[in-house]
């Protein structure tokens, strides 16, 4: 009934800079939270940032200042600005959002997108 799409994952060079996006369709009536998280190899995945659909932002503290979570409430996407890249920053990234459908409005469901992968090379 809904699909998270990611896009921009890429290999760059520390210092580098990508922008993902990830654009929700659907049956859908609202989109409340949407995140980015992110899993490196061997690791646990771990929340990178939150933004609400009143555009509070949280962000995990290794990325504060380097990142930005922004989003366009028309087209249903939410982007990740990834600037001052560093190896650590490498993982899979994922978004997800907590979204009501237009054939049950008052539920709340989670849904995650399918990974992109981003590489940083030192």
């Amino acid at each position: 009934q809904v699909q998270l799409v990611e896009s921009g994952g890429d290999l760059v060079q520390a210092g580098g800079s990508l922008r993902l996006s990830c654009a929700a369709s659907g049956n859908i009536f609202r989109i409340n939270d949407m995140r980015w998280h992110r899993q490196a190899p061997g690791k646990q995945r771990e929340l990178v940032a939150t933004i609400t659909s009143g555009g509070s932002i949280t962000y995990t503290d290794s990325v504060k200042g380097r990142f930005t979570i922004s989003r366009d409430n028309a087209k249903n996407t939410v982007y990740l600005q990834m600037n001052s890249l560093k190896p650590e920053d490498t993982a899979v990234y994922y978004c997800n959002a907590e979204i009501r459908l237009r054939s049950s409005p008052l539920r709340r469901n989670d849904y995650w997108g399918q990974g992109t992968q981003v590489t940083v090379s030192s």
